[in-house]
C-alpha cells in the first residue's frame, strides 16, 4: 500500500532535519487512561488522563486532561474537536501550563489481522508564560499486526511527526518539532476494552540540543 509507505517516510525524513551538536537522553515513563464510546446515533466521544514521569523518573513533569467529541461520518472515518489541559511544573517551582484546543481526524485505512490507521491532528496552543497562539500538525501512522486473529493479541508499530507552523514568545519554533516511534504490544480485556505497553522513542527538537526520550509505555483503553 503505497500510501503508507509514504507516509512513513515523510515521517521517518524528520528524524534526519535537526543537526545539533548535543544530544541529552532520559529515562521516562507514561501512563494512559482513556475512556471512549458512543454517546447516541454517529456521535461519539473520548476523554483521557496522561501522566508523563521525566528527568530519569524523578519527577511528574506533565499531566494531561484531553476530552473531544467526535461524529463518525462512515464505518472508516471519525473527526474530532478536542480540548486539553496540560499541566507542566517546573522543576524548582513554577508552572508552564498549556491549553489546547485541536481538531483530529481519524481513518481506519485497512481493517482485519493486519491494521492500518492514521490519525491527524492540529493544535492551536496557549501557554501561560506568553500571550502568542502557536499552532502545530501531527501525523500518525500505526500498524497493528494480530497474532492470532483480528481481536485478540497483537504486535503494534506507530511513528508520529510533529511540526509547529510558527514561533512564539513562549518559546515554540516554527519547524519540525519532535518524533515519536512506538512499538509494542496490544492485548484484549473483557469487552472491547484493550491494553497496550511498550516502548516509546521521543525525538525533540530543542534549541541548541535535541532530546531524546526513552519511555516505557502503558495505556488502558476502556471502549463501551
Amino acid at each position: 500500500m503505497r500510501i503508507h509507505a509514504i507516509l512513513l517516510a515523510a515521517a521517518a525524513g524528520c528524524a534526519a532535519l535537526p543537526a545539533h551538536a548535543q544530544t541529552s537522553h532520559d529515562l521516562q515513563a507514561w501512563g494512559n487512561l482513556t475512556v471512549l464510546g458512543r454517546v447516541t446515533g454517529d456521535l461519539v466521544y473520548f476523554a483521557e488522563v496522561q501522566p508523563r514521569v521525566t528527568d530519569d523518573l524523578s519527577r511528574v513533569s506533565q499531566i494531561l486532561l484531553r476530552p473531544a467529541i467526535g461524529v463518525a461520518v462512515s464505518q472508516d472515518v471519525t473527526v474530532y474537536q478536542g480540548y486539553a489541559r496540560v499541566l507542566q511544573p517546573v522543576a524548582g517551582g513554577g508552572s508552564r501550563d498549556e491549553d489546547r484546543s485541536f481538531q483530529q481526524v481519524s481513518w481506519t485505512i485497512q481493517r482485519g489481522a493486519r491494521e492500518w490507521q492514521s490519525r491527524t491532528r492540529f493544535e492551536q496552543r496557549w501557554n501561560e508564560v506568553g500571550d502568542d497562539t502557536g499552532f502545530r500538525l501531527r501525523q500518525m501512522i500505526r500498524y497493528e499486526h494480530a497474532l492470532d486473529e483480528a481481536g485478540g493479541p497483537a504486535l503494534l508499530g506507530s511513528i508520529e511527526g510533529f511540526v509547529a507552523l510558527n514561533d512564539t514568545d513562549w518559546g515554540a519554533r516554527g519547524g519540525f518539532d519532535q518524533l515519536r516511534t512506538f512499538v509494542g504490544a496490544e492485548l484484549p480485556l473483557p469487552g472491547a476494552s484493550t491494553v497496550e505497553a511498550g516502548y516509546l522513542n521521543q525525538l525533540v527538537d530543542g534549541a541548541g540540543t535535541t532530546r531524546i526520550g526513552h519511555t516505557v509505555s502503558v495505556a488502558l483503553f476502556i471502549r463501551h
